[in-house]
């Protein structure tokens, strides 16, 4: 499965052959064709594990805290170490370019995929707004759209270029940046909360020239 998903997020799902999956794992085909019918049923397994995967480590990672500010930030680093230390990220945004019109099953469950990010982030903005963190004048469903699209701009520039884009401290910005607006002075006497440590930005690799 791990063999799939790395060929899947680096050759797409229409370059990658069952021969290619085999040969990298070791492999024979018919060790393949023994667990999955065809190369369609590998992809939507290894998508379905993956996606599962990021969905529970969000949930685990931001249920506990009340403080809407810090649930974003939070979001923002587990969305980090998925698209830096593995492949499982990239796996999903280039399916998800490639799928649009090739794959009506696939896109239609990456679709899901993001309604269901979009709605976690709209029940944030909502509860930050509710504790009177967050200004009431912003649309929680726009709001969620922003951070969304955002954060997978971001990641699709660090899969393009990974030795010169800085993910990190692009992710750290935004977020700040993002807090910023959502709790602009004047709407509900709300300020920017400060940085805090364990922040992407320590934990980024050196810019290369």
């Amino acid at each position: 499965m791990d063999i799939a998903i790395d060929c899947f997020a680096r050759y797409g799902f229409q370059a990658t052959s069952i021969d290619r999956i085999a040969k990298a794992a070791g492999v024979t085909k018919g060790a393949l064709y023994y667990h999955f019918a065809d190369k369609e049923e590998l992809l939507f397994a290894a998508v379905k594990q993956r996606v599962g995967q990021f969905e529970r480590r969000v949930v685990t990672d931001l249920t506990p805290t009340s403080d809407a500010s810090e649930a974003l930030r939070q979001l923002s680093r587990v969305c980090f170490e998925h698209a830096t230390k593995s492949n499982h990220r990239r796996l999903i945004v280039t399916l998800m370019v490639e799928t649009l019109d090739s794959n009506p099953r696939l896109a239609a469950q990456f679709r899901e995929m993001m309604e269901r990010f979009r709605g976690f982030l709209r029940d944030i903005i909502r509860h930050g707004q509710e504790r009177g963190q967050f200004r009431a004048d912003v649309a929680p469903a726009i709001a969620a759209e922003v951070y969304a699209g955002a954060v997978m701009g971001a990641e699709i520039q660090y899969y393009q270029d990974p030795k010169r884009f800085d993910l990190a401290t692009t992710l750290e910005t935004f977020v700040e940046q993002y807090i910023g607006w959502l709790t602009a002075a004047g709407h509900n006497g709300a300020r920017t909360a400060p940085a805090k440590a364990g922040s992407l930005a320590a934990r980024r690799r050196p810019r290369r020239n």
